[in-house]
């Protein structure tokens, strides 16, 4: 191995293939993090606890070096500009600083895209001192809704939110402003359409794809994303339309050595960027999922242009795509399998255990399963892409195999809430927080004829005898629909049944109308908190 250090930003876990890229390479890994406990500290073969926004302490720590400092990279986080920087401060290879500060800040961002006529939405910026300003009766009576509202400077769809109306506009701006780094937020036009996110290697005036996936975001106000699947299932014209609306932005943006990624949407206007960055994606995309589904470390062809050197395998392996009216050669590396990735979420409260998570590891095709709660900790219903619970990706040369398998996977794990809990009761009794209309969702929607035909049973049967197994007391009145509705953990109404029975097989004597209300809203976990609840209340007597 050299003794050589890249310096990598980040020791997260999405932060991990860059740590292994590194050592493939031959090289040692110096990481950093303002927080001296993530998860990949002690991965690193070192580990100096510097805060990613300090550029000044980060070129110091790089220039103590001297020529053992081969490299500046990072992947999954929010600090490309601290890479360029530190990269033009050492004499290293990245992206301008310039231009990784246009990737960065949102509005610089949207300013680049219109000066070069790249399609985006229309945007004003907002800073914490304007608030007052905007939040006048004034000028909330001038506004147009939707629009969304999000912070310049952070990732994640942290302070990310749709305005649906005027109602929700105070909220959602002040949230958005908290979330900002530097106070400010950007307020833009909403834009409607199926969204994807894109990877590329920029260099030599040439840009190479190196992941397009499909994005599978749900629950507004919110913009939280379920999962992806990669390739997309896009057909081609309007891949090769998005594609090249990726190139003029890029182009825009002055991005010319290292990564550029994309969030962009395909609205009944054509593709409209959401954003460029100047990094590897998150969200296990760059370092997961598409390395499964093209067999291409990606990571490390991504430091190799770091370290100033060729990316010889994606080189051998890119495939030129014609025809495209872009600034640059673009070139693709297809995927030759489909990897989908999943997201499991809970309902709020604290968790008292994780169940079945080898279950879940072993359901066929199923290639990682990433927990990200433990007992003991408090959940939410998401509100950004940090909250998930946890991830299942799974492979397959079959796209609808693929996605089954993730899905089942997901199905599989079952967070037990602890019982008694006021954030749990006030979720399933449908209490909402203020400018949060309708959200969190409940979990299982019925059309008016499913819930007459339930309620018609249920007053046959208006209670569960003490350790009745439940999974058998409906099923023939609810068979139309039992296997068709999922609930957002991709749970049918028979699998939550099955699962209770497994879970409370001794239960006490429970009310059919308060359970199917806590399994319509809250799904199994709900229906597994109300038993939970009611041993607790018998113990007590």
């Amino acid at each position: 191995m050299s003794e050589s250090y890249i310096l990598i930003l980040g020791a997260g876990l999405m932060q991990r293939p860059s740590i292994e890229a590194a050592r493939e390479l031959g090289y040692k890994s110096l990481v950093v993090d303002g927080n001296p406990y993530a998860l990949c500290a002690g991965f690193a073969d070192r580990f100096e606890p510097v805060d990613l926004k300090d550029k000044e302490g980060l070129v110091n720590l790089a220039r103590s070096l001297g020529k053992d400092l081969a490299a500046v990279f990072t992947a999954g986080t929010d600090f490309s500009a601290s890479v360029s920087y530190v990269a033009e401060h050492c004499g290293l290879h990245a992206h301008s600083y310039e231009a990784a500060c246009n990737a960065s800040d949102k509005t610089r961002m949207r300013s680049c895209f219109a000066a070069a006529g790249v399609p985006s939405p229309s945007f004003c910026r907002i800073t914490k001192e304007e608030l007052p300003t905007f939040l006048s009766p004034e000028k909330l009576a001038s506004l147009r809704f939707p629009k969304v509202v999000k912070p310049v400077d952070n990732m994640g769809a942290r302070g990310c939110r749709l305005i649906r109306d005027a109602s929700e506009f105070a909220g959602a701006l002040t949230d958005a402003v908290a979330y900002s780094r530097s106070g400010t937020a950007i307020l833009e036009d909403y834009m409607a359409g199926p969204e994807f996110s894109i990877d590329a290697l920029v260099f030599d005036g040439t840009l190479t794809i190196t992941g397009f996936a499909d994005r599978h975001i749900f629950y507004e106000p919110y913009f939280i994303e379920m999962g992806h699947t990669m390739p997309s299932s896009i057909d081609e014209g309007k891949r090769r339309e998005l594609i090249q609306c990726f190139a003029k932005g890029i182009q825009a943006l002055g991005l010319r050595h290292g990564v550029a990624k994309a969030d962009i949407k395909y609205t009944a206007k054509g593709p409209m960027i959401g954003e460029i960055a100047a990094r590897l994606s998150g969200g296990y995309m760059s370092g997961w999922t598409y390395p499964y589904a093209s067999g291409l470390f990606l990571t490390k062809e991504a430091m190799l242009l770091a370290l100033g050197k060729k990316p010889e395998e994606l080189l051998s392996r890119r495939v030129p795509v014609e025809g495209l009216d872009a600034p640059f050669a673009v070139y693709d590396v297809p995927c030759g399998k489909t990897c989908a990735e999943r997201a499991w979420i809970s309902i709020p409260g604290k968790v008292q255990d994780v169940l079945c998570l080898q279950q879940a590891k072993d359901e066929p095709f199923v290639r990682d399963v990433l927990p990200r709660v433990r007992a003991g900790e408090a959940v939410d219903f998401p509100r950004n892409n940090v909250e998930k619970c946890g991830n299942c990706l799974a492979l397959a040369a079959d796209r609808e195999l693929a996605a089954q398998a993730a899905e089942k996977a997901v199905s599989s794990i079952i967070l037990r809430l602890k019982a008694n809990e006021r954030r749990t009761e006030d979720f399933l009794f449908g209490k909402e927080k203020a400018g949060e209309r309708s959200f969190p969702p409940d979990a299982y929607t019925l059309s008016d004829g499913q819930l007459a035909a339930l309620m018609a049973v249920l007053r046959e049967v208006p209670r569960i005898g003490r350790n009745v197994p439940v999974s058998f007391l409906w099923a023939e009145h609810i068979a139309d629909f039992a296997d068709n509705v999922k609930d957002f953990n991709h749970r049918s109404l028979t699998e939550s049944l099955d699962a209770f029975d497994e879970i409370c097989p001794l239960h006490t004597e429970l009310d059919s109308f308060e359970f199917w209300k806590k399994l319509l809203r809250g799904g199994l976990q709900g229906i597994v908190y109300y038993a939970d609840c009611m041993a607790s209340a018998e113990e007590t007597v």
